[in-house]
């Protein structure tokens, strides 16, 4: 290609660049004057929304759609996602509580879902980020809920039988761990491998092949691992990208995780019920009478209609020693009609039955 040919690329895409930039400033305007007409409109005593999340759904899986290349669609998705964010924070920025501290496989789901314009406040518990949320101190909080190697997250089921909490969406986020370590760790002298529990299991036939006579060491997070081993040059830690650019360390090994697929679905967690998008999940909990066919009695309606459940976990009940509660997720919004009638059939069967939520499935 010639200097000539690149040059007028290069003007070309300058102009490109400023028509980009006008779009995106044409669209930040419009969410000022979104903000300014919800404001207007509202009734003395209502409080504005201004993050709706069946909207933004709707707004990426219809760029996802009509991509045509050659950036992939999940990769648009994600340019929209951060314009869309910065957009909101001119409306109202929002603030999203996660489990900390800064670096944490958590924090990059909040990122992930509502981009990097929010602002992100580290929780030392899964439990403390359900109490944030619940006093209204943030906006929403990122909980972990299910991995795709060890299961379900226990503490997360757990703190929604204590609050009354609305799931407002979900995230999936592909989990790579490496094995980082400091400037002053000697690596042939490692003895201590820090990571978070669940972490340590998803990676537990790699650590008995390469070190199985290291101690492993559980703290509350992988990125509270990193921290540690800032200051230690005889250990190392298993975490994400975040934590090793966060804490400036290296990789000693990377994707040490035992399963390609590993993943993680995290739950954004509110107080505003989320209308249908027509591409929903519902989750529910369910406490059902000790008797002989009871398992049965709670799946019966479901099948009846024709409904996809896509996980089902139990979880000791508060009520009394060798009771149990179902947490249950289906396809569907619980004002679809199928699945009101299956839900008020099984309501004539359980001693409780709560809606968690109902919310747009994980776009990204």
């Amino acid at each position: 290609m010639s200097e000539q040919e690149l040059q007028a690329l290069r003007v070309r895409i300058d102009n490109l660049d400023e028509r980009i930039l006008e779009l995106i400033s044409d669209r930040a305007r419009c969410a000022e004057e979104v903000a300014r007409v919800k404001m207007k409109e509202l009734k003395e005593g209502e409080s504005p929304v201004f993050y709706r999340p069946e909207r933004e759904a709707q707004v990426l899986k219809r760029v996802m759609e009509r991509n045509r290349g050659p950036l992939g669609n999940e990769e648009m998705a994600r340019l929209f996602r951060e314009i869309m964010s910065s957009c909101l924070a001119l409306e109202n920025p929002l603030k999203v509580a996660y489990l900390g501290p800064e670096g944490t496989f958590s924090q990059a789901a909040a990122m992930k879902h509502f981009g990097h314009a929010v602002i992100s406040v580290p929780m030392a518990a899964i439990d403390e980020v359900f109490r944030e949320v619940a006093a209204g101190a943030v906006n929403f909080g990122v909980v972990p809920v299910e991995n795709s190697t060890e299961g379900a997250i226990n503490h997360t089921l757990d703190s929604f039988l204590e609050h009354d909490m609305v799931i407002c969406g979900e995230v999936e986020l592909r989990i790579h761990h490496h094995l980082l370590v400091g400037e002053t760790t000697k690596t042939d002298k490692i003895t201590r491998i820090y990571s978070h529990a669940q972490s340590l299991a998803q990676c537990r036939k790699w650590l008995d092949a390469h070190y199985p006579n290291v101690e492993r060491v559980a703290v509350s997070s992988n990125a509270d691992a990193a921290k540690r081993v800032k200051s230690e040059w005889n250990s190392a830690a298993i975490a994400g990208d975040m934590a090793a650019n966060l804490y400036g360390l290296t990789k000693l090994a990377e994707k040490i995780e035992d399963r390609p697929d590993n993943s993680t679905r995290f739950l954004i967690i509110g107080s505003q019920e989320v209308p249908p998008t027509g591409d929903d999940k519902t989750s529910i909990i369910v406490s059902m009478r000790n008797k002989p066919g009871a398992l049965h009695e709670l799946l019966v309606p479901f099948h009846n209609n024709g409904i996809d459940l896509t996980r089902i976990e139990t979880r000791p009940s508060r009520s009394g020693k060798w009771t149990y509660v179902f947490f249950i997720d289906f396809v569907g919004h619980h004002r679809d009609p199928l699945i009101k009638d299956a839900l008020e059939k099984l309501a004539q069967e359980a001693v409780a039955l709560k809606v968690l939520g109902s919310y747009p499935k994980a776009v990204l």
